[in-house]
This record gives C-alpha cells, sequence and structure tokens, in this order.
C-alpha cells in the first residue's frame, strides 16, 4: 500500500496549478501519490493535469516516480472533488491541497516520520499567507491562529479540536489516516442511493465552509492527534473566492449556508454533551457564525433581517458564548444589533 495520498481539486486554475503540483514533486519522500480531480475546468486545468498523468513524474529530490492519477467529472463542487479523491486514493494517510496553493519543498519526510513515530491519526501543520506574488504576508489585523497550540504532544481529537485549535480550519492543514473516513470493512459512498446521507467523513456537498463542517467531525473521531510547528503550505489569498463573493446570489448562499452551519454544529455539539465530553470549541464557532451572520443582515440583506432573526431565535442559540462587544449586543437584543449595526455602518 501507497503510505500518503495527496489530494487537489481543481477547478479553473491553469496559472497556478503547474506550482501546485510542482510543489508536491519537490519532496525528501518518495512513498506517495497525487490525485488531480478536475472538477469540470474550462480552461486548460484538465490538460495540464493529463500532462502531468502521461509524462514521467519525477521527484526533484529523490529523483523517484510519482504516480500521479487524475479524475475527470463534470462539475461538482470542491466537496465533491474531494470525495472523489478519496474514493481512489490508495495511500494509509490522505492530505488534501487546493489547486492554487503550493507546499513548502522537504517537508513530507518529516511530517511522515512524525506521524509513524507517535502512530498519530491526525498531523496538524502550520500554513502561511501568501499574495499573488508569492510574498508572505499576513492579510488579517490579527492573527486567526491564534488560539492554535502547536505541540507535538499526542492527545486525543476531543481535547485537541477544544484545547488546541482556534476557529480557523481547513482540511488541508492536515495529514489523517484514510480509514478514518473510509473504514477497510467500509462501503463507499457510490453504495449509498441519491439522497441518503454521505457515510463515514466524507464532506457534505453542495455547501461552502466545507472544512468548518468536516474538520470537527473528523477530529472527534481521531484518538491520537499530534501538530508540528513545521510551515508546510502556502495559502495564496486572491480575488474571486468564495467568501469574497461579490454576487448576489453567491452572498444569498453565503447567508444560507452559514444559518446550516450553525444547525450542523449545535448538532454536533448536542452529541458531545450526550456523551459527558466538553463541547466549548462548538460552542466558540458557534457564537463567531452567528456574530458575521448577523453583520452579513445589517449590511447585504437587511431588507430580509426578519426572517433569519425569528430563524436563529428558533434555533435556541441565545445568548452566544463570546465576550465581544457585538456578542453582547446581540444577547442584549439580535434585532437591536442588526440596526443598531445598520445605522452605523451607513
Amino acid at each position: 500500500m501507497i503510505k500518503l495520498s495527496i489530494i487537489v481539486p481543481v477547478y479553473g486554475v491553469e496559472r497556478y496549478l503547474r506550482k501546485c503540483v510542482d510543489s508536491l514533486l519537490a519532496q525528501d519522500y518518495d512513498d506517495y501519490e497525487i490525485i488531480l480531480v478536475d472538477d469540470g475546468s474550462t480552461d486548460n486545468s484538465g490538460a495540464i493535469c493529463d500532462e502531468y498523468a502521461s509524462h514521467s513524474s519525477v521527484n526533484s529530490f529523490t529523483r523517484s516516480l510519482v504516480p500521479i492519477k487524475v479524475i475527470h467529472q463534470p462539475n461538482a463542487g470542491l466537496s465533491a472533488a474531494r470525495n472523489s479523491g478519496i474514493e481512489v486514493a490508495q495511500g494509509e494517510y490522505l492530505m488534501f491541497v487546493d489547486s492554487d496553493d503550493y507546499i513548502e519543498p522537504n517537508v513530507f519526510g518529516g511530517l511522515m516520520a512524525q506521524v509513524e513515530r507517535d502512530n498519530l491519526d491526525v498531523l496538524r501543520y502550520r500554513l502561511q499567507y501568501v499574495n499573488p506574488q508569492y510574498q508572505v504576508y499576513n492579510p488579517y489585523k490579527s492573527d486567526p491562529f491564534k488560539g492554535n497550540d502547536y505541540s507535538e504532544t499526542v492527545t486525543d481529537g476531543v481535547t485537541f479540536l477544544n484545547t488546541r485549535m482556534s476557529t480557523a480550519c481547513y482540511a488541508w492543514a492536515f495529514i489523517l489516516r484514510r480509514d478514518l473516513i473510509i473504514p477497510t470493512d467500509s462501503i463507499t459512498i457510490n453504495s449509498f442511493p441519491s439522497g441518503r446521507d454521505w457515510v463515514g467523513l466524507f464532506f457534505t456537498p453542495g455547501i461552502y465552509f466545507e472544512d468548518t463542517d468536516w474538520t470537527p467531525r473528523m477530529l472527534v473521531k481521531a484518538q491520537r492527534v499530534a501538530s508540528t510547528n513545521t510551515i508546510v503550505y502556502n495559502y495564496l489569498q486572491r480575488e474571486g473566492s468564495i467568501t469574497k463573493a461579490v454576487n448576489r446570489s453567491k452572498q444569498q448562499k453565503v447567508l444560507d449556508d452559514k444559518m446550516r452551519l450553525i444547525g450542523e454544529m449545535q448538532r454536533q455539539a448536542k452529541k458531545l454533551q450526550e456523551r459527558g465530553l466538553n463541547n466549548s470549541w462548538f460552542s466558540h464557532m458557534i457564537a463567531d457564525t452567528v456574530i458575521s451572520v448577523i453583520g452579513i443582515l445589517s449590511v447585504d440583506f437587511y431588507a430580509e433581517r426578519k426572517v433569519y432573526l425569528k430563524q436563529l431565535q428558533s434555533m435556541n442559540i441565545y445568548p452566544i458564548q463570546s465576550q465581544s462587544t457585538k456578542a453582547k449586543l446581540i444577547n442584549l437584543s439580535p434585532r437591536f444589533a442588526v440596526e443598531f449595526l445598520h445605522w452605523k455602518n451607513g
């Protein structure tokens, strides 16, 4: 069996794809495969994928051949592309890389050595932001990973989630055992009729913020989790991302999926509570998401505010667990919070 499968969803990234794949081939490790999932690209991305697969792709450090698989499928979104890659992956471990991002050179050897040394289910590594000129920078006023503890100490997934994770969570910040998602004796997602729940820990198709939905579910299932302080991942910040959408229909989906995410996190938190386990991460994440929703209602969906405020009220989420000024205002009166922020934003 191959040790590591790297799954790369690809859509409309001909400008960035070569840098991504070349970074995966510049590693001090040779027991891995690359799976490129062309999710209905309309530019030359699919052809670039085929080019890498049809030629002998050589690891520029070890000089060994690296198997590259290509899947072409109709456009179905990031979650579906990752799921397609998971199903064909042969690796004992999985790693996700977005096709406009790239990996630091010669880091796989150290990562997999730590995974095997500590018999890990999950290893979390560090990332850094880069601009379109591939310069490292911080696009935020504060550090979104301030709450992360990058200790190598091994702990269970629930403890890791509640004590070592900030609310910033990305699927591509982890290496994980494939059998967390597909147990060796499990049926696969294609065995399920259309409309049924997805088995195991596959990504939920058709939603934004799929990483925030998936990451805690994955961690809760893991028994041995640790981090490394090594910077591994370069996260490209560019125009046109989902969370920066200006299209009205996309803005609507962002709002609706945030509401859906709140409900899903409530369900996950309840499951932990029923097991007598700590669910504080979910409380903080729910609070952050509610604050975001209130902000959206005060600006872009002010006319629809009453419908969403009523829905939030019915979810029994108040008071939200945050000490921020906005949270205190929301807990005092969600309606007044929307009105005040609408007035403040002019």
